[in-house]
């Protein structure tokens, strides 16, 4: 999806956190309060590490010719029992969690980054073999980082997640200390999505080789490329990223399920028809309200299945959903402005679906595990329609 960066889209696709911090907090507070994520339900601990990659085939946006494109990467994968004694990764490095608060008029002094669940550079849990991988796509002017909910989610019940950040279309930091930000002059699309996720899952290719893909080959963790299964291969994106889940499995058929966030579907060249399984997740951009979408589902010839949450907004099934009830009991927002924000459904609510009906849609498809959630009505999510 392409849409114009707002103030209040921003700090809906960046700011997932448990504790809100309202609107202009001074820089005189002691300490700023760490913000907090839920945690993942499955029964594995998470780890995660970072990729720096450099692709070669394509000049930076902004350099041009003679520098080459570069990308960060998170891989977030079950690890092993003693991946406690590893420290766990902020939602964020500090320089562009600052520079996001910065960016919708918070004081960058005004909160920490939450925590996630992922401790960083942690073994791969040996015992669980091969695993399937699964990529991701973030929305427009946004990060990576926006449904970490949703990855480690996957990750703790057994999936190597890999999250890509596109360059100049949000916020990402490199191993030296540079920033990305986004350049609204330059033009980003879901194309541009795609080819950053076929170079990564190139990358992948190298690390299940035995190579080191990382820019500065900093080390990978203990047993990586010996747990990614490169021919069960997912991907799901949000908004934009939904769409170029939509391209790269048009291009590539090493993925071979894929998910759609509430995504336009819009690209030039458009998406085509499809013979495997996609899964929309519909709130704003319906098949009903939305001509592109509806296209894009008869164009599917293969297993389909459209998920709605009834109240649900644009950024429901993203981290957003957990931030803006807390921002506004901080500030004072009245009940109508933030309905405008997320919808009507329950942030509890939103969370469950968000960790169920991914989890389950890649369980059936790249596992093979019947899945009765996705066969009908479900008493335990009586906000979920599906919709023939």
């Amino acid at each position: 999806m392409t849409i114009a960066l707002t103030r209040r889209h921003l700090l809906a696709a960046t700011l997932a956190t448990g504790v809100a911090v309202p609107l202009g907090a001074g820089r005189g507070s002691a300490a700023p309060p760490r913000l907090t994520l839920p945690a993942p339900t499955g029964p594995h601990r998470v780890g995660t590490v970072s990729l720096h990659l450099v692709d070669r085939s394509r000049p930076d946006k902004i350099a041009g010719p003679g520098r080459p494109l570069e990308l960060m990467a998170g891989v977030w994968y079950p690890a092993a029992r003693d991946a406690r004694r590893r420290p766990v990764a902020p939602w964020m490095p500090v320089a562009s969690w600052r520079a996001l608060l910065e960016s919708v008029g918070f004081d960058p002094d005004a909160a920490s980054a939450p925590l996630t669940a992922g401790h960083q550079g942690a073994p791969v849990l040996r015992r669980a073999g091969r695993l399937p991988v699964i990529m991701y796509s973030h929305g427009n002017n946004t990060c990576r980082a926006e449904t970490t909910i949703v990855v480690q989610e996957l990750a703790s019940h057994g999936y190597v997640v890999v999250n890509v950040d596109s360059t100049y279309d949000g916020f990402s930091e490199f191993p030296d200390g540079r920033l990305a930000v986004s350049a609204d002059d330059l033009p980003f699309t879901p194309w541009d999505h795609a080819h950053d996720v076929r170079f990564v899952l190139d990358r992948l290719e190298d690390v299940a080789a035995g190579r080191n893909p990382d820019a500065g080959r900093r080390a990978l963790p203990a047993g990586l490329g010996a747990a990614l299964d490169l021919r069960r291969v997912g991907m799901f994106g949000w908004s934009k990223g939904a769409t170029a889940t939509a391209l790269v499995m048009n291009e590539d058929r090493r993925v071979r399920a894929g998910i759609g966030f509430d995504g336009e579907m819009q690209s030039q060249p458009p998406v085509a028809g499809l013979d495997r399984p996609f899964m929309l997740m519909t709130a704003e951009f319906t098949r009903a309200s939305e001509p592109s979408v509806e296209e894009f589902w008869s164009l599917l010839r293969g297993w389909r299945l459209n998920v709605h949450a009834v109240g649900a907004a644009h950024g429901s099934y993203n981290d957003q959903q957990w931030l803006v009830p807390q921002l506004a009991a901080l500030t004072g927002m009245s009940d109508e402005d933030l309905a405008s924000w997320i919808g009507t459904l329950d942030p509890t609510r939103a969370v469950r679906v968000q960790q169920a009906y991914p989890l389950a849609f890649f369980n059936l498809h790249l596992r093979r595990q019947r899945q009765r959630l996705l066969e009908g009505p479900h008493p335990a999510f009586p906000e979920i329609r599906l919709i023939p």
